[in-house]
């Protein structure tokens, strides 16, 4: 199997300090900080950046506060100037200070204190490491002095993450082949059986169980397969599967110990999110063979129902969330026998909406996938989230017939 080139540019090691007497006349130590990162093509990203009170303090560089992936394409685009574009793309870091938002129903307005740019050039599409900046510049200038308001500490590196590419070929239900993208190539390298009645067989059914994915190679053999163990039924008083009881799935491979057996490698959780777009959450974890280790919740991402989205395995993304940290995997039982991993980017996995082909076009990081068979539990996985959205669906509310009586 060969990968496909992409580079993956980290931010890292934020900080931010108020040289001389500004501290004391304008900024207040107990005020946050933030910040937005830009890179046009892409999503805005928005981090908080720890104030530094003393010149001893150390900024942890293994802390990552922002990573962007870029493939060829991407790349291509940010080092082509458009009509409506400057010559050269930069990356951009603006730094405000205050919270964005509202209090007491009155608005807020974040104060910006400044901005720092770094112009896209030619090494990024080199493919290898590059450190592009690391330490302290003034941002910001100050109106009585011309001197810089704040300084802002930042890391910003370039590192080659090839990824392997796969696509369904047809919708999960319909048992396609798996197939390897490699630029206009597409090479075979898994089969994909499900059985069980589809979504539209069981809407007027109070469940939804017996679901089965299993993934074979080219040889024939099962390598990995999925299949519910929590029926998906709608909760209490509603027609949808709620977060009180989410249905479940069991990711399996099998147990090089014991022959046409398999062994326990994930769980999966989904449910329905209603709102103004409805949404299904899908949660996973890791399962872990000690107990004293527990499960490790590896990613917990919310897909728009309607319009479909991408269910992904990031610690970097995933650590940025407040709510729930998650553990970088550390060891070789963290993933499928895999290479020890340090974070970072691990999978990607791209669904269609309700009612919509959905052909999964999935992405796996390069190390951690060191045979065929390491991609098919990965590709389980990925079966499972696309059906979980078919499983989601609304139940029709039963219709209750009154009888009625004639009088003669």
């Amino acid at each position: 199997m060969d990968p496909q080139a992409f580079i993956r540019l980290s931010i890292s090691s934020l900080g931010l300090r108020f040289p001389g007497r500004v501290t004391n006349a304008a900024y207040s130590f107990s005020s946050p900080c933030s910040c937005e990162i830009r890179l046009r093509g892409f999503p805005v990203q928005t981090t908080s950046v720890p104030l530094v009170s003393s010149p001893e303090s150390t900024l942890d560089s293994q802390s990552i506060a922002s990573s962007f992936y870029l493939e060829e394409s991407d790349l291509r685009a940010l080092l082509t100037p458009g009509c409506f574009y400057a010559a050269h793309a930069c990356l951009e870091i603006a730094v405000f200070l205050g919270r964005k938002g509202s209090h007491c129903g009155i608005g807020v307005k974040r104060q910006q204190i400044g901005t720092f740019k770094l112009e896209v050039g030619p090494e990024w599409g080199e493919g290898k490491p590059a450190i592009l900046f690391h330490g302290w510049i003034g941002i910001g200038k100050s109106k009585q002095e011309g001197k810089p308001v704040a300084e802002l500490h930042l890391r910003v590196k370039l590192d080659p993450d090839p990824r392997y590419v796969f696509k369904f070929e047809d919708d999960t239900k319909l048992s396609p082949q798996v197939v390897q993208l490699q630029g206009a190539i597409k090479q075979p390298i898994f089969s994909c059986k499900f059985s069980g009645d589809s979504a539209d067989q069981v809407t007027e059914r109070r469940e939804r169980k017996g679901w089965k994915v299993k993934i074979h190679d080219l040889s024939g053999s099962a390598v990995a397969a999925a299949f519910i163990t929590t029926p998906f039924v709608p909760s209490t008083g509603c027609d949808w599967v709620a977060k009180s009881n989410p249905g479940a799935w069991l990711i399996v491979r099998p147990d090089a110990c014991r022959p046409e057996t398999w062994q326990p490698w994930g769980k999966l959780e989904a449910w329905r999110e209603r709102g103004i777009r409805d949404s299904i959450c899908c949660r996973f974890h890791l399962l872990s063979e000690s107990q004293e280790c527990g499960d490790l919740l590896m990613s917990e991402v919310f897909i728009n129902s309607e319009k479909g989205g991408e269910f992904f395995i990031d610690t970097d993304r995933q650590t940025r969330a407040p709510a729930t940290p998650i553990p970088s995997p550390q060891s070789s039982g963290d993933f499928a026998g895999l290479s020890p991993a340090v974070g970072g980017f691990v999978m990607r996995c791209r669904v269609q909406g309700e009612g919509k082909s959905s052909k999964p076009l999935v992405q796996l990081a390069m190390r951690h996938v060191t045979c065929v068979e390491d991609a098919a539990i990965f590709m389980a996985l990925a079966a499972a989230v696309d059906l979980s959205i078919e499983a989601c669906r609304l139940f029709r509310k039963r219709i209750i017939r009154k009888s009625t009586r004639h009088s003669l």
